[in-house]
């Protein structure tokens, strides 16, 4: 008796390094690839954070050694932000055209021209003394309206000095439609808005706390950050987003919210960008260097299923590294 055998056997396309390559239903190129860079004013060389090993507070001249072997390497973006001197309740640093960041942006646009997307990210915790995103009441609460204020001034300063994309991130009410009119009313109307839309007030965000030094001084983000709990929220956030001018929408973190990656992308026409942060870079580092997980492997296999779940941008500390090791 001949023995029945299936028609379909899909591991014939799994064969080789060749077949599976040539099969691949997702793809990743150094192009999707943003790097976060820290620059830290008043410091003489990089200072490496002990929680997210590879990374460093850079200095002026340190970023940009970095961020052009970033770009050598083939990364489609830049994302920066800034660790000031001096702290103050309304983080006047944030919009100072002498600030950190403003610094850095005018030497990376000159070092860089087009040749890479520099971004900001745009937001008020890395600047006050409180640690907190926005400016506070005198009982303490987030005055979403005040901050607004704040926010426009930041993205015309940072637009003026050089960004060509803008990232709003503290999750205030109205804070795109105030930015996109106060960069308009500047003149800046070609500067891009990508907003963190969906930034879920999570656990994983420790270690970068560690890199901008920004951690609250009291209470926590969860009055403006989303509830984890929460999908549809997610999307109304987004829609509330793009009618107010975003060009691009993220969602952060990344690996925990998959499900919530695949939702945007399937209900937007526009970019959509995930974070992939601090905590998820940090316990894969800290199992690759216990011997636990292959490091290349794991990196990998989380980028492609960011990328699988429909992430456009995917924004990575891993960014240069891995766009080594990718065709362009």
């Amino acid at each position: 008796m001949t023995a029945r055998f299936p028609v379909a056997r899909p591991r014939r396309l799994r064969r080789t390094p060749a077949l599976r390559r040539m099969v691949a239903q997702t793809r990743l190129s150094p192009a999707d690839l943003v790097l976060p860079m820290f620059v830290k004013e008043g410091i003489g060389e990089p200072q490496p954070i002990p929680s997210m090993p590879g990374v460093y507070q850079h200095t002026r001249e340190s970023l940009r050694k970095a961020a052009q072997e970033a770009v050598d390497a083939g990364v489609g973006g830049l994302i920066l932000f800034g660790v000031p001197a001096v702290k103050d309740g309304v983080g006047s640093g944030a919009d100072d055209p002498a600030g950190v960041v403003q610094t850095a942006l005018r030497d990376l646009s000159s070092d860089l021209g087009d040749d890479a997307v520099v971004m900001t990210d745009l937001c008020l915790d890395e600047f006050t003394d409180h640690g907190h995103c926005g400016i506070l009441t005198s009982t303490g609460e987030i005055d979403n309206d005040a901050t607004l204020e704040r926010y426009a001034a930041i993205a015309v300063a940072q637009a003026s000095a050089g960004a060509a994309v803008v990232a709003p991130s503290g999750m205030m009410d109205g804070q795109v439609g105030a930015i996109r009119t106060a960069l308009d009313g500047a003149g800046h109307h070609d500067v891009a808005i990508l907003a963190y839309s969906a930034k879920y007030s999570s656990a994983y965000y420790g270690p970068f706390r560690d890199a901008a030094e920004c951690a609250p001084q009291f209470g926590d983000r969860a009055s403006h950050q989303q509830d984890p709990a929460n999908a549809e929220e997610a999307l109304l956030e987004v829609r509330m987003d793009l009618d107010e001018g975003a060009d691009m929408v993220m969602v952060k973190p990344a690996g925990p919210y998959l499900d919530i990656v695949r939702r945007v992308r399937d209900s937007v026409q526009v970019p959509v960008a995930a974070y992939q942060v601090s905590g998820e870079y940090a316990m894969i580092e800290a199992a690759a260097a216990n011997g636990w997980v292959d490091r290349e492997r794991t990196i990998m296999e989380s980028l492609t299923a960011i990328r699988r779940a429909g992430a456009d941008i995917i924004l990575t500390y891993w960014a240069a590294d891995v766009a080594r090791t990718l065709p362009r």
